[in-house]
């Protein structure tokens, strides 16, 4: 029974690496695995937590960040949902749009061709949030002065978009 067990664990590590091999950019896979990849990263939970940024939900107790790339249309949006928590901005969903209606005075919503979603993945100059915003790298609708508020940990989430797998490819 023992070896069973050892060769069933191999063959699962596969089938979950294909599975991160499979996702697309931009799709409901690679949402989910951004907003794991969101509440893993400090800069974003801290900094963005309590009264700094997540408070700020229109009393519905989160915010939404919708994304998509611009040659697949913005009928392949995705949506991440940060919530506060006990002082910190996680986030509690990443996927499917569900919100439909976007309050500009709470949310956002954004997109790039994947050749400067790959810029600001790579965090290279010209391409932090500052330099996305305002060489239109970055298409952004969404409360811009909050978002200016907070560029430090804005740079981090579009580096964050570097760091969670897709492939290019194809549109979701």
């Amino acid at each position: 029974m023992i070896r069973r067990i050892a060769f069933a664990l191999p063959a699962l590590a596969l089938t979950v690496s294909a599975g991160a091999q499979a996702a697309t950019f931009m799709d409901a896979d690679w949402a989910a695995s951004a907003c794991q990849a969101w509440n893993g990263a400090g800069t974003l939970t801290a900094g963005l937590g309590g009264d700094n940024w997540a408070a700020n939900n229109a009393g519905r107790g989160y915010k939404v960040i919708q994304l998509y790339r611009t040659k697949c249309g913005e009928g392949s949006r995705v949506e991440l949902q940060i919530s506060d928590k006990d002082g910190k901005a996680m986030c509690t969903y990443g996927g499917a749009v569900k919100t439909t209606t976007l309050d500009p005075n709470v949310d956002y919503l954004m997109n790039a061709t994947d050749e400067d979603w790959v810029c600001m993945g790579e965090g290279r100059l010209g391409c932090g949030a500052m330099g996305a915003m305002a060489t239109g790298k970055l298409k952004f609708k969404g409360p811009k002065m909050e978002a200016m508020g907070v560029m430090g940990p804005f740079d981090t989430f579009l580096q964050l978009t570097g760091k969670v797998p897709g492939d290019k490819s194809a549109c979701p």
